[in-house]
């Protein structure tokens, strides 16, 4: 007993100063003066950590605690706010103290293991000398070879760069003895951030309210206490950098904000800065919503689309499908006279309607780009189950060739669209017509949307159908 007492006491020592040098100024938390983080799109964000230290007059071994375990390094950028200070050297000590990890720092050297007799509680030490750790631990003790842990392991000291936190050790020099602010700002990974948006079409499908989330991850291996959260929507360029040290690959806590204002944005050289106005705490290994925008009774448009495909305008193809699926689309204008005229950030946004008692039903998904002010957001909701169209090719021939090396084709099509609903509908029809293409006759007028594009708008009466027909020569 006293010998295990002796060990346990000594081991407390060894982790003592495994945490901090007899040399080192250790900062932590507890000097942070206040901490500011901006989160950029792509797993990469700015941290600028300010904390009071208290220096010696020349060289500091200055160790700041409870640093991004995802830091790059080479970013790290360390300045006084009240004094001089120049940076000599800095080292980042990101191997984290374990068992797994003091074992794997102890490969060829020696350390004592200690048995413990199950029958008499009698405790036995040898020397052992560790060869291996690679998918289990593999000793010499004496003549003998042992794999896996044959007892407790006893260390006979914690290696320097050994840590129980993610730590950014400098060497500094000053030349006033006392506190001093300092700055230390870096880029790090494991702080990612995603807008998710909320929609619920009203009634009628001409109007819907619109809630805007901002979804908060940090796995970056710290906490971030009150910090002043900024965001940037927008594609900056990076250089690729070297796959960071380490990964944390943890469990996330999930955590829901409150309702709170909208978050103010502004231009950022050609990005867009969104600041939320109150502190918020990114705890380690937590995911956190804050709200990002909100806008009600914003004017909608509803569109079903049946789109077509250019292959078949050069060659004979009969029927090209029945009950072909036409596609549900909603958009709307990121304009203020439709009470937004704000930049939106990339995302994905939800929609729900609300049936006949009034719960809101799911309807359909899909993933927004970047949206600048006055720019039309536009959602493909799914496919509609009650209107439905065939489509065959009712004729084709191959025309002479105008010239060398060109060919021309005449085809004509038939698109029937049936709409099983109590309400009319309106169809949009689009054609994709490939080369230099002129519509010979058709049933409906069409407009010709782009140079390789003709629309029709096509009016199918409640439980009725209607057909849309026409010719088409095409010159490649």
């Amino acid at each position: 007993m006293i010998l295990k007492r002796t060990m346990i006491a000594a081991s407390l020592m060894v982790a003592f100063h495994a945490v901090a040098g007899p040399d080192e100024i250790r900062s932590t938390l507890h000097d942070q003066q206040s901490i500011a983080v901006t989160i950029y799109n792509g797993d990469l964000a700015l941290v600028k950590d300010q904390r009071k230290v208290n220096l010696q007059s020349g060289l500091n071994a200055l160790a700041l605690r409870d640093v991004s375990a995802q830091i790059r390094p080479e970013t790290a950028l360390l300045r006084s706010l009240s004094g001089q200070l120049q940076t000599l050297e800095q080292n980042f000590d990101y191997d984290l103290l374990s068992p797994e990890k003091l074992l794997e720092k102890y490969i060829g050297q020696m350390v004592q293991v200690i048995r413990t007799n199950p029958a008499t509680g009698a405790e036995t030490v040898e020397q052992a000398y560790v060869l291996a750790v690679n998918n289990g631990t593999v000793l010499k003790m004496g003549n003998r070879i042992e794999t896996g842990v044959p007892g407790r392991i006893v260390y006979p000291d914690v290696p320097e760069n050994l840590r129980d936190r993610p730590t950014l050790v400098t060497q500094v020099t000053t030349r006033q003895s006392g506190p001093q602010n300092i700055e230390l700002s870096y880029l790090t990974h494991g702080l990612s951030w995603q807008a998710d948006y909320v929609a619920e079409l009203n009634a009628a499908e001409d109007r819907l309210d619109l809630s805007g989330w901002v979804t908060l991850s940090n796995t970056s291996g710290t906490t971030y206490r009150d910090a002043k959260l900024q965001l940037v929507a927008g594609n900056i360029n990076r250089v690729a950098p070297p796959p960071p040290p380490m990964a944390l690959m943890h469990k996330s806590e999930m955590m829901v904000a409150d309702a709170a204002p909208a978050m103010a944005q502004e231009a950022l050289l050609e990005y867009h800065l969104y600041t939320l106005e109150r502190p918020t705490t990114l705890a380690e290994n937590q995911t956190k919503q804050v709200a990002l925008l909100s806008a009600q009774s914003v004017p909608v448009r509803k569109e079903l689309v049946l789109r077509g495909s250019p292959y078949y305008y050069q060659s004979s193809q009969g029927d090209l499908g029945q009950k072909l699926k036409v596609g549900v689309f909603v958009e709307f204008d990121n304009k203020e006279s439709a009470k937004l005229g704000k930049p939106i950030p990339k995302g994905i946004m939800r929609v729900y309607k609300k049936d006949s008692q009034g719960n809101a039903q799911f309807v359909g998904e899909d993933s927004i780009d970047h949206t600048a002010k006055n720019e039309t957001v536009r959602l493909k909701l799914g496919e509609a189950f009650d209107v439905t169209a065939n489509k065959k090719q009712t004729d084709f021939k191959k025309l002479p060739s105008p010239a060398k090396g060109s060919s021309q084709f005449e085809s004509a099509y038939e698109i029937v669209i049936k709409n099983a609903k109590d309400q009319a509908v309106t169809v949009k029809v689009v054609e994709p017509i490939p080369g230099d293409w002129s519509l010979l006759a058709q049933s409906h007028p069409s407009t010709k949307t782009s140079s390789n594009t003709a629309t029709w708008n096509i009016n199918v009466p409640a439980e009725g159908s209607a057909t849309l027909t026409y010719r088409v020569q095409v010159k490649h």
